[in-house]
């Protein structure tokens, strides 16, 4: 059975940081690539990173680039998502997502887990 698992998302003030993680088992992960998506409210769900487990690269949307890292630990079939100087606009679910066709696939979805930046 595929598990996609996030955790770490929190209540925050504008200007703090967060570490979000997702855990994974059930597929290949080292040969998946593995995104955060975000849905804020009342507006549509955006690609925020991936990852490719395979090479490492990254990407990132523009309005977080300088400011998030992705990384993973393909021992611990685990990718993290390291948020600093959080602002409101931040606020959102994060759902972790993995495909097996490189960056911008989306086999499987997590659950989500919710960003709250206060201002």
């Amino acid at each position: 059975e595929v598990q996609l698992v996030e955790s770490g998302g929190d209540l925050v003030q504008t200007g703090g940081s967060l570490r979000l993680s997702c855990a994974a088992n059930g597929f290949p992960f080292e040969y998946y690539a593995i995104g955060l998506f975000r849905q804020a409210p009342g507006k549509a769900r955006e690609a925020v990173s991936f990852i490719s487990n395979k090479d490492n690269s990254t990407y990132y949307v523009d309005s977080v680039k300088g400011r998030f890292t992705i990384s993973n630990d393909n021992a611990k079939n685990t990718v993290y998502l390291q948020m600093y100087s959080l602002e409101p606009e931040t606020t959102a679910v994060y759902y972790c997502t993995a495909g097996e066709f490189g960056c911008n696939t989306t086999d499987y979805w997590g659950q989500g887990t919710k960003v709250t930046v206060s201002s």
